[in-house]
Formats: structure tokens, sequence, C-alpha cells
């Protein structure tokens, strides 16, 4: 098990030149950012935190730009990993998508992992033709496109939402293909999406019982027939011995945690001091 730190990025925010290098240095593992491409000033989709369409933080609104974030990350760093959480590739051309996370992972040497999300604001989603009844399939075919387009010298894929003939695609990820986490609640219906179509899970901050949904998905992947185990990312708040070891026994691989981003300094103090309780060595 390592440990990773999720910045929610903004324009108000420490730069991801600034802060990635002081990540691994302080002796982390990976960098998770979010993507959020505009926030609609009406909504009727309810916010999972605040239960109606007010936000909970203004940062919603200023998150950068999740690859332009990771690439700048990548030119100064050389070890941790580079991650989402989460993206929404149905809000991009799944193409496009799978050139620029390729040329990431490339750029990086083999460092990307993409964490995405079906997207509760749908009206950020219709916003981009995405139907809300069916993100979840389109989210599907773009996944197994842009596979098909990371590890096929000829890729083709026709699907209801993703449609083109052979055609060729590089560069290629180093890794081979880069692995697919999805962020949702810790659910049967979610675990069997992730069985199906993904490598693993991200919980939502709002996840209670991480043990017992850790069971259910390790159970739902191996009934599934998955090699191996699912890659398990778990959000905490508060670094607890007996919670992490419980944790790590469980199987899950990376606990995350957020941070003050505001000045090197606060940063600087808190990656030192948290990488102290965790026993981090840089």
């Amino acid at each position: 098990m390592d440990f990773g730190i999720v910045q929610f990025t903004s324009d108000r925010g420490l730069k991801p030149q600034v802060l990635a290098p002081l990540i691994e240095q302080a002796g982390f593992a990976s960098y998770f950012v979010p993507e959020h491409g505009h926030i609609p000033t009406k909504r009727e989709a309810a916010h999972p935190g605040t239960g109606d369409s007010s936000l909970p933080d203004d940062r919603y609104l200023r998150t950068l730009d999740p690859w332009t974030t990771l690439a700048a990350a990548a030119a100064v760093t050389e070890r941790i990993r580079l991650a989402t959480a989460v993206a929404l590739p149905v809000q991009s051309d799944p193409i496009t998508l799978a050139k620029t996370i390729a040329t990431l992972d490339h750029i990086s040497n083999g460092r990307v992992s993409l964490g995405v999300g079906f997207g509760w604001n749908l009206d950020e989603l219709a916003d981009h033709g995405v139907p809300p009844g069916r993100r979840r399939t389109m989210l599907r075919e773009y996944l197994e496109a842009m596979r098909e387009l990371w590890t096929q010298d000829e890729a083709e894929y026709h699907g209801e939402f993703v449609e083109f003939g052979p055609s060729w695609a590089w560069p290629k990820p180093p890794q081979s293909t880069v692995p697919v986490l999805v962020g949702a609640a810790g659910n049967e219906k979610n675990f069997k999406w992730i069985t199906r179509s993904a490598d693993g899970w991200i919980t939502t901050p709002r996840e209670e019982d991480i043990e017992g949904s850790v069971t259910l998905l390790q159970r739902i992947w191996r009934d599934g027939g998955r090699d191996g185990d699912p890659q398990i990312v778990v959000l905490d708040f508060k670094p607890i011995p007996e919670r992490l070891e419980a944790w790590r026994e469980l199987g899950v691989t990376t606990v995350l945690y957020g941070l003050p981003d505001d000045t090197v300094e606060r940063a600087g103090g808190y990656l030192e001091k948290l990488a102290g309780k965790l026993q981090l060595q840089a």
C-alpha cells in the first residue's frame, strides 16, 4: 500500500510545476487532480455532498485542465504516478483524448493512471451532448475505444457512441495500456461495472464502510473471472495507524490525502508533517 496526494486544483492554488516536486520529495507515490470543464450557472442536478444544486466549494468553477496540469507535473518529477480523481472522458472526443493520454504516458515514461467518473452533474454533461440515461454505456465505449487505440497497430471501434474504422495512432502508452480506476459509490451495480470495464475503484469522500465495500468488490471481481486483484484507492482525511494497517491487510493499494495549497510554505509543511506520520522515506 502506498500514499498519494490529491489536489483540488484551481487558478488560486499552487501550480502543478511547483507542488508536484514537493509531493515527490516528501516521499509520496502519486499526484491526483480532478476535472470540470465548466459548471452551468443554473443546474437541476444535486451535488452528492450538499443534496441540492449548491456547490460545497467554488473551486468547482475554477479547476485546471487535468492533462495540462499532469503534463506540467511530469516535466518536473521522475517517480510519482500522475492520475485523475476523477476525469470525465465523455466530455471529450475519444480519439483526441486517447492521443492526449498516450502522449502524457509517453513523456512521463509510463506513469499515468486514468481515474474516471460517470458524472454527477447532468447539466454539465448535457452541454456536451451526453444523454444522462446512457452515460455509463457511453463511458464504457469511450474506454474500450481508447484501449483499442492504445494497444492495436490498426485500431477500429464500432459502437453506439464511438465509431471509427481501421486507423493508425501513435504513440502507444509505454505501460502498454493505461490503468482505469472508477470513482463512484461502493455498491454492487458500480462494482459490476468496474469488473467489466476498469481496473479498480476510487472511493468517494462519503464512503463509510470501506471494509465492507472492498470485500464486496473483491468478491464480484473474482466472480467476474478477473485475474489478480483490483486496484483500490481510498480517500482518507486523517491517518490513523490501526485503520491504515487494516486497509493494508484488506488489499487497499493507495491512500490519498488532500492538502492546503495556497502557499509553498503551508503545502511543504503539511507534506513534511504528513510524511512523518506515515513514515515515508523521501
